[in-house]
This record gives C-alpha cells, sequence and structure tokens, in this order.
C-alpha cells in the first residue's frame, strides 16, 4: 500500500511515476499524473466537458474488448478494465477528473487522469495490478485517444442533441406561420420600409435558413465518423495490432449506437483539427442565422408605442429594476449572446486548428471544449427560441394594416403601369402629405380607384409577378 501522510485535515498518499513521488489525495482515484497536471495547470477550472471525458471511457472500453479479441491481453484484465469504465457514474465525473482544459497541447494529461482513473478501480474490483500504461492504454497513444474523442463526442452531440433540437425549431416556426397566413404587413430593407410580405413568409424565411443549417451540419457527419485511432503517436501505427483500428471501430460504433470507421489517412487525422474546423464554421453559421432571427423578433417586438410594435414576445419577467412595467425580449437577448459566443468559439478552433506542427496538433483540448460548448449551448438557445419567443408571440394586426396603408412602397406595384419616374412623384407626395399612396395615385393618375385599388392591393403584391391591372 502506499504510504500515509496528513497535512492538516487531508490526507495523502504516495504515488510515483517516471519523474519520481507525487503526493496525491488519499480520496482521488487518479495517480501522480493526473496529480502533476493540477499542480502544472491551475488556469482556468474549467475542465473538459463530462461528454468529452465519456467518450475516452468509452474508447478504453471499446480498447480492452478488441486487445481481449486480438489476444494481446489477457481476458481477467479486459474484464477487469470494462468493468471499471462501466462503474463510473456522474459524480465521478466532476470529482476525479479535475484536469484543465488549458493543459498540454495533445490532451496527454487528460488520457492519463482517465488511464490512472481506470486503473485505480480495475485494480480495487478485481484484486489484480492493472497499469494506466501497459493495459488501460494498450495500443493507443494520447495523440490518437484525444482526436477520436473529438470527433466521437460531436458526432454524439450533433446526433443526439442538436440536430433535434433543430428539428423541434423548424417545426414550431412553420406551425406558426401556419397561423399567420392571411397576416400583410411592410417588409423592410435597409430597415426602411419596402414592398408587402405576409408574416408567413417572413416566418418561412427563417425555418428555411435553419433547415439549410442543419443540412449543412448533416453534411459534416461523414467526416466525424472517421478516427484517428490506430494511429498512435504519428499516424505510423507503432505498438498497436495490425487490425486494431478495424475492430476498434466496430466495437466502439456497436457501443455508442454510430457508424464510425478508421480515417483512410492516419496521419492527417493526427496532424490536423480540420473537420473540427469544419463543424464549428457550420456551427457559426447557424449561430448567424439564429442572431438574425431574434433580432429581427426584437426589432418586431419592439416598442410597444414608440418602436414597430407588430408582435409581442411572451412576457417573461419584469424588465428593468428602475422603470415598472417594462418588459424586455430577454429570449432573443439571450439566443443572440449564445450566437455571439460561438461565433467567438470558432475564431479559437480556427487559430487552434492551425496548429498542427508537423506530426500533431497541440491545442487539443481547447478544440474540444470550445467545439462542444458551442453545441451544448446552441442546442439550448434553439429551444428556447422556439418554445419561449417563437411559439407564444402574439400579433398586433391592427399596427401592420395601419403602417402597411400608409405605405408609398406600394407604389412599386405600378411601374409596369405608369413608368418609374411617374410612381417615384406619387411616392414623394405621399410621404410629404402623410397620406395613403392610393388618395395620392387617384389624383395623380388617370386611372380609377377601382383599378387602383386592384393594383395596389397589398395581399395581390405578396404573390409576386407583374401587376398589370387585367
Amino acid at each position: 500500500m502506499p504510504d500515509q501522510s496528513a497535512e492538516g485535515s487531508e490526507k495523502f498518499r504516495i504515488e510515483k511515476d517516471s519523474l519520481g513521488e507525487v503526493r496525491v489525495p488519499a480520496s482521488a482515484r487518479y495517480g501522480a499524473q493526473t496529480q502533476r497536471a493540477v499542480e502544472n495547470f491551475p488556469v482556468s477550472g474549467y475542465p473538459l466537458p463530462k461528454e468529452f471525458l465519456r467518450a475516452v471511457v468509452a474508447i478504453k472500453r471499446a480498447a480492452a474488448e478488441t486487445n481481449r479479441n486480438l489476444g494481446i491481453l489477457s481476458a481477467d484484465l479486459a474484464d477487469a478494465i470494462v468493468q471499471a469504465c462501466d462503474q463510473l457514474d456522474d459524480a465521478d465525473y466532476y470529482r476525479h477528473f479535475p484536469v484543465d482544459i488549458f493543459q498540454t497541447g495533445s490532451g496527454t494529461s487528460t488520457n492519463m487522469n482517465v488511464n490512472e482513473v481506470l486503473a485505480h478501480i480495475a485494480t480495487e474490483s478485481s484484486g489484480q495490478t492493472v497499469s494506466a500504461n501497459d493495459h488501460v492504454n494498450m495500443c493507443q497513444s494520447s495523440n490518437d485517444v484525444i482526436p477520436t474523442a473529438i470527433h466521437l463526442s460531436t458526432l454524439l452531440a450533433l446526433q443526439n442533441r442538436l440536430l433535434p433540437a433543430l428539428v423541434h425549431l423548424i417545426d414550431v416556426i412553420e406551425t406558426k406561420a401556419g397561423t399567420v397566413e392571411l397576416v400583410l404587413k411592410t417588409g423592410r430593407t435597409h430597415l426602411m420600409d419596402a414592398v408587402p410580405i405576409t408574416l408567413s413568409q417572413e416566418l418561412r424565411a427563417w425555418a428555411a435558413q435553419v433547415k439549410l443549417c442543419k443540412e449543412r451540419i448533416e453534411s459534416t457527419l461523414p467526416r466525424l465518423e472517421a478516427l484517428a485511432q490506430g494511429g498512435t503517436a504519428v499516424g505510423t501505427g507503432l505498438n498497436a495490432h495490425e487490425d486494431f483500428a478495424v475492430i476498434f471501430a466496430r466495437k466502439l460504433s456497436s457501443a455508442c449506437g454510430v457508424s464510425l470507421r478508421p480515417a483512410e489517412n492516419a496521419f492527417a487525422a493526427i496532424a490536423s483539427q480540420d473537420t473540427a474546423v469544419e463543424v464549428s464554421g457550420q456551427l457559426k453559421t447557424l449561430a448567424v442565422a439564429l442572431m438574425k432571427i431574434a433580432n429581427d423578433l426584437r426589432w418586431m417586438n419592439s416598442g410597444p408605442l414608440a418602436g414597430f410594435g407588430e408582435i409581442a414576445l411572451p412576457p417573461l419577467q419584469p424588465g428593468s429594476s428602475i422603470m415598472p412595467g417594462k418588459v424586455n425580449p430577454v429570449v432573443a437577448e439571450s439566443v443572440a449572446m449564445v450566437a455571439a459566443k460561438v461565433m467567438g468559439n470558432d475564431t479559437s478552433i480556427t487559430v487552434a486548428g492551425q496548429s498542427g506542427n508537423f506530426q500533431l496538433n497541440v491545442m487539443l483540448p481547447l478544440i474540444a471544449f470550445s467545439l462542444l460548448e458551442s453545441v451544448r449551448i446552441l442546442t439550448a438557445a434553439t429551444r428556447l427560441l422556439a418554445d419561449r419567443a417563437i411559439a407564444g408571440f402574439t400579433v398586433n394586426q391592427e399596427r401592420m394594416h395601419e403602417v402597411l396603408e400608409k405605405n408609398p412602397i406600394l407604389v412599386t406595384a405600378l411601374n409596369p403601369v405608369i413608368g418609374y419616374a411617374k410612381a417615384a412623384e406619387i411616392a414623394k407626395n405621399a410621404y410629404s402629405s402623410n397620406r395613403p399612396v392610393l388618395d395620392v395615385a387617384v389624383e395623380m393618375t388617370g386611372l380609377s380607384r377601382a383599378e387602383l385599388e386592384s393594383l395596389l392591393d397589398p395581399a395581390r403584391l405578396t404573390r409576386g409577378g407583374i401587376v398589370d391591372g387585367d
């Protein structure tokens, strides 16, 4: 048994690694290398996300099974490692995996943290001596484990969380659009009055944006399914069985419910993080779309008296500590901040992706943390936007009709009949006199009111085409 020592009320044990002895908290399941990392990197206090650590544990489990099948790890040792993986609960992921994200760029500290915890549990449970390096890490290197965990954890987070949330948002938008088919409003370009649209057309444009974002994200999944595992340190597969990569991918696929395969080129899979950069770019595109939708909602909700006042978002909380009765578009603001954070994460991932120095990227923990954070907060923001903003907003049709009736830009429909120049004169007159464009057009053209009513009918204009008065 390791020696015990006490410092105040905290008890310690002595662990050893290749650099010598280290004092480790007696209650910790990790060993010397993890403790060194805790002491070496007191940077942010942020450990790697639980879903990433789960991915690393799943890799260790599949590796143990693979090595047992290949006959290079005894069944007793393999079973002990597998059982150790299965014993971990949610609390363990918080207690026994403390390594900061700002650590060694390969993520070796986290890989060894997992190796040590599993070896400790397996040794305790089985009564055998299970080595963190020789057994738990057999046929592996941090350099292929961490890139594999980035792909696996991101793939699962996208498939199980973000993509379903996007489906939900699309459904909510389209359902809402179906309830406002006949609501006419003034279109806007440059924040200035433009030709009419229906509110349903505006909402379905949002749905189309989100659909395209979903398709772009889905297009990245096949590249996430390609794993670095089996390339070990630099891509050659040194110290790994020649059949390890294929059998490992099969076992991990079965365990995680996804379709995984060895990367075509293990050297590229270890040296670069281009797929992570690509995925982050698609997440940034989604963030841009969500910010656009959130800002549209904020503008449409603005007022209620001095703004557009076209809709009223659900009143979720008091909006001011000093102004009674004020209610703000808090969900839209939250979503916009999430979008800004995702854009910042994308910049971090882009810079980190450039750090593939020769045979290894050396900003892997930052990529893992930032990518999974973007997926997590986008998932939450997407559902918030759907359920607490779009689903429940009400429409001020009276306000929309009042503004639309006075919109001089309706005169655009007269271009094919009276020409652009004459139509512009009518628009200017309507602006200056603050009168409906229909009344001004009756005075300034030889067309009858009935004909002009037909030509300038906002509902007709939302259907597009050339208006000819027939």
